[in-house]
């Protein structure tokens, strides 16, 4: 942990569990020791960094959990009590619906490996109802994506699915903006349009409460108070 931080790490990611696109793992076989676990969470905080955990699996989850990281990456397979946990430990889940449907192959063909085509359509049919439990429980959501399990440039497709899945656009454009700030831990810079807040902006044509697929139709783009796209 400290290496990766001398070296420029902002944020530490680590695998809890298997992934759904490598062929000799399973999603839910926890890849670290709840020790082992503990240690890299103490370091990392300890160092002001925060915590990301790719964990498809329940049980790799809450080894993660219980050591107090700070998000569960994707989450497919998350049992009640993992989202509990996350409820009361206010652990963010980012459920990456996008790559979902990328690798359940959905949104377009894959010619992957039996093995691994195998794991994607579990975790496709998985990720919906857990997802679905863990607004009704109330878990913290952030936005993500997992690009480029789904291609660059398409993230703003994950806003409708997230809806479709139960959100208001207002919950799921507060998910990218102020609480994605929140969980990276940058709430004091960005995430909302307020005096002293970094001038980083979008504008779409139309409403996005009315027509959250109007997020996929970007016009304009202020970075630090400088204009870098406009129609």
């Amino acid at each position: 942990m400290r290496y990766q931080v001398k070296y420029g790490a902002d944020v530490i990611k680590v695998c809890g569990t298997g992934g759904v696109l490598s062929p000799g793992d399973e999603v839910d076989t926890p890849q670290i020791t709840q020790d082992e676990m503990n240690a890299i969470v103490d370091e990392a905080h300890r160092l002001r960094k925060k915590v990301a955990v790719h964990a498809h699996g329940a049980t790799g989850a809450k080894v993660s959990i219980r050591a107090g990281a700070d998000s569960i990456e994707h989450g497919s397979f998350l049992d009640d009590e993992a989202l509990r946990m996350m409820k009361e430990h206010g652990t963010y889940l980012v459920p990456t619906l996008l790559a979902g449907e990328y690798v359940g192959g959905k949104a377009v063909v894959r010619n992957y490996p039996p093995e691994i085509a195998a794991k994607g359509k579990a975790a496709l049919a998985a990720r919906s109802d857990m997802f679905k439990r863990a607004l009704k429980m109330g878990v913290k959501i952030a936005f993500g994506t997992d690009s480029a399990v789904s291609p660059h440039g398409l993230n703003g497709k994950e806003f409708k699915l997230m809806v479709d899945h139960g959100m208001t656009p207002a919950a799921a454009l507060r998910s990218a903006t102020s609480s994605a700030a929140d969980l990276l831990g940058l709430a004091a810079r960005i995430g909302k349009i307020a005096p002293g807040m970094a001038a980083d902006l979008v504008a779409v044509p139309g409403n996005p409460y009315d027509d959250i697929t109007a997020m996929e139709r970007v016009s304009f783009v202020m970075k630090g108070g400088q204009v870098v796209k406009k129609p």
